[in-house]
């Protein structure tokens, strides 16, 4: 790929009231990427903007990213603007990379909501995202895309937004748009008169003007007045008074733009809101730690990637404190790193800065320990408290994978923690009841990029095989079984003969009791016996272990010379086999609690589909605002697809949770389906 970054030093910031952090978000296709691209282009990062068909744009580097066409990791692109460096935070929009688009928003100050003018209605998982930003009061924004098409009717979709996401005088165009024969010709600001793009003769922007400077200096009694008695209201005055209404989350500005035009219309308005309305670092009012360069350094990793020759990359959100080059720091639990010089990445590209001060990002390299999440403190520091992480996707979509050679096999497992610390997401787990390796994902996308990562970065090669669940066996009745290991043909012998009981034991596990009367069976053999049947049951009667049963040993016989621990455990496991000929046994399947948080007008769906995976509907109770949360007990075999079957019924906006409940009897028409372990 040729190069396209301008040859001018990385933005840096010496002072955090200079910094804006702004994550972009929204549904995937809505074209936060591109936005990003001439956001860069604009800015003057970039010589020319790429574009996603061509695989061409800076934060889409990894080649899945460009075989499929959309974005997969967190990627940032530091942008100078009028004095200030923009860290523009480029989110996934697809589901399964949640964790990605969380990271980014803890990273950031403010959120830019990214929707295409060609969709007239707000997808539900959008809403419910500007929702959880809402209750933790991050400042909001609207970014339009997709103008340039024939269908959009802007007004139609500001009534849209103003009605989903709060009210006209909250959700407020800040320009007055001249969208002309399917393509934005250019902008007018509101506030300044200044124009942006080409705008033709359009209608006096008077009015709108009047409703927005009404609306600012309504928050302010000073402002008021002076509008009140007619007197002009001064430029710094109206900025001053957006900020604070931006601040504090009463208005949310709605801005059109034309990415791919010639001109990128829009693209410095965007710019300008950024740099004189958005929040800085300085400006957070949670419970992290204040952005105050001269405090001991506080950082979090925010994201974790590899180069093929730097090895691991760690990107690092600078709560307090300043990062400099060679710094000492440790983890909460005490362990040393070593953070070396900060690099300002573009992309895949890293450039050096001096410095990173508090509310700044920066990425150091060959961090040994550090995972993503993890928070580091500076040598300096009092303690070494950790930050509290951010909500991440549960990786419920397992998928069994074995290495297609011995030479992949001797490299999987350090592959597999070196993709698990960069991806907390993931959840690698050695299932020790099937022998299975199983790879835990947030959905199918998900696991296509890890077992691309498998490959393009380690050179492990894997097959996915067929997904096993931990079946069990027992008695559901009693049964009687006779044991007898008798070999004497000469010479030292063996012979044992041990009689057994086994009783149904539910939730009990396993239970030995020892009956034997006259001392048929020797006392020092009896353990013998046990260990026999101990053994037999984790080997199973017809394929799977043995549980929840109560082995009871009533008589036996012995030889003063051939008998022998080994010959009474022998005999312990032919009695077993003999009661199981004689007795019923049944196949128990693991049965997990599953709590499912949906929408309310997806729960008819959600309940019949639960009902056809054998589920047993415990209840469904009020979760939320129009919420609903359905209590279910499902047989594990039937959640394996779960994930996604759940996104596509309630269109994405559904989730569970699932914890093992308990093994329950298997229907007999599928215990034959599955006669091995």
């Amino acid at each position: 790929m040729p190069d396209r970054t301008a040859r001018t030093p990385a933005p840096s910031a010496d002072r955090p009231d200079l910094l804006r952090n702004v994550a972009l978000v929204g549904a995937g296709g809505t074209g936060k990427t591109t936005l990003a691209e001439a956001l860069a282009h604009t800015a003057g990062v970039l010589t020319r903007a790429g574009t996603v068909p061509d695989g061409t744009t800076t934060a889409d580097w990894e080649e899945i990213e460009h075989r499929q066409q959309r974005s997969v990791q967190l990627a940032l692109l530091p942008l100078p603007w009028r004095g200030h460096k923009v860290n523009l935070l480029d989110a996934p929009g697809y589901a399964d990379f949640a964790g990605e688009l969380q990271a980014a928003l803890r990273a950031a100050e403010a959120a830019l909501f990214v929707h295409s003018a060609a969709d007239p209605e707000l997808p539900r998982p959008v809403l419910e995202l500007w929702r959880r930003c809402e209750r933790t009061r991050l400042p909001r924004a609207v970014v339009l895309t997709h103008l340039n098409t024939a269908r959009v009717r802007l007004d139609d979709v500001l009534r849209m937004l103003q009605d989903t996401l709060g009210t006209p005088d909250t959700v407020r165009p800040l320009h007055h748009v001249d969208l002309r024969d399917g393509r934005l010709h250019g902008l007018t600001d509101l506030l300044t008169g200044r124009t942006y793009g080409a705008p033709g003769d359009t209608p006096d922007p008077a009015a709108e003007r009047a409703r927005l400077v009404e609306a600012l200096a309504g928050e302010d009694d000073t402002l008021l007045a002076r509008y009140l008695d007619g007197e002009p209201l001064d430029l710094p005055a109206l900025t001053a008074g957006l900020r604070r209404e931006v601040l504090a989350g009463t208005l949310h500005p709605v801005l059109a733009t034309a990415p791919t035009a010639p001109d990128r219309t829009g693209c410095d308005a965007l710019l300008d809101l950024l740099a004189d309305a958005f929040p800085s670092p300085a400006d957070r009012t949670d419970d992290l730690p204040p952005a105050d360069p001269d405090a001991p350094l506080t950082a979090q990793v925010v994201h974790t990637g590899e180069d093929p020759y730097l090895g691991r990359l760690s990107l690092l959100k600078v709560f307090a404190g300043t990062l400099r080059p060679d710094t000492a720091a440790r983890l909460p639990d005490g362990t040393e790193e070593h953070l070396t010089a900060p690099h300002s990445p573009l992309g895949h590209q890293l450039r050096p800065v001096p410095h990173a001060v508090a509310g700044d990002l920066a990425t150091v390299t060959k961090l040994t320990s550090a995972r993503t999440g993890d928070t580091l403190t500076g040598a300096d520091a009092p303690d070494a408290a950790a930050l509290p992480p951010w909500p991440l996707p549960e990786a419920l979509l397992p998928t069994a994978v074995r290495a297609r050679s011995e030479a992949d096999d001797d490299k999987l497992s350090q592959a597999l923690g070196r993709l698990s610390a960069q991806d907390p997401a993931l959840r690698v787990e050695q299932n020790p009841d099937t022998g299975q390796l199983v790879l835990w994902c947030t959905g199918e996308a998900h696991l296509a990029v890890t077992l691309d990562r498998l490959t393009a970065r380690h050179g492990v090669r894997v097959d996915t095989v067929d997904y096993q669940v931990a079946l069990r066996e027992t008695f559901a009745a009693p049964a009687e079984g006779h044991g007898r290991h008798v070999k004497q043909s000469g010479g030292h012998g063996q012979y044992a003969i041990c009689d057994l009981t086994v009783e149904p034991l539910p939730g009990g596990g396993f239970e030995f009791v020892d009956r034997v009367v006259g001392g048929t069976v020797p006392r020092h053999f009896v353990p013998s016996v046990e260990k026999g049947v101990r053994a037999q049951l984790a080997r199973g009667l017809r394929g799977h272990p043995m549980t929840d049963v109560r082995v009871t040993l009533t008589d036996g016989r012995a030889h003063a010379v051939d008998s022998s621990d080994a010959a009474f455990q022998t005999a312990a496991a032919l009695a077993l086999k003999e009661a199981a000929e004689h007795g019923s046994v049944e196949v128990l399947e693991p049965v997990d609690e599953v709590r499912v948080l949906l929408p309310d007008e997806y729960q008819g769906a959600v309940l019949g589909d639960l009902s056809a995976r054998r589920g047993h509907v415990l209840g469904t109770e009020v979760g939320g605002e129009g919420l609903s949360l359905v209590r279910a007990e499902v047989p594990e075999l039937e959640l394996a697809r779960y994930p996604l079957d759940l996104r596509s019924l309630s269109h994405g906006t559904g989730r569970f949770t699932r914890r093992y409940l308990r093994h329950a009897p298997m229907p007999a028409h599928l215990a034959a389906r599955h006669p091995d372990g």
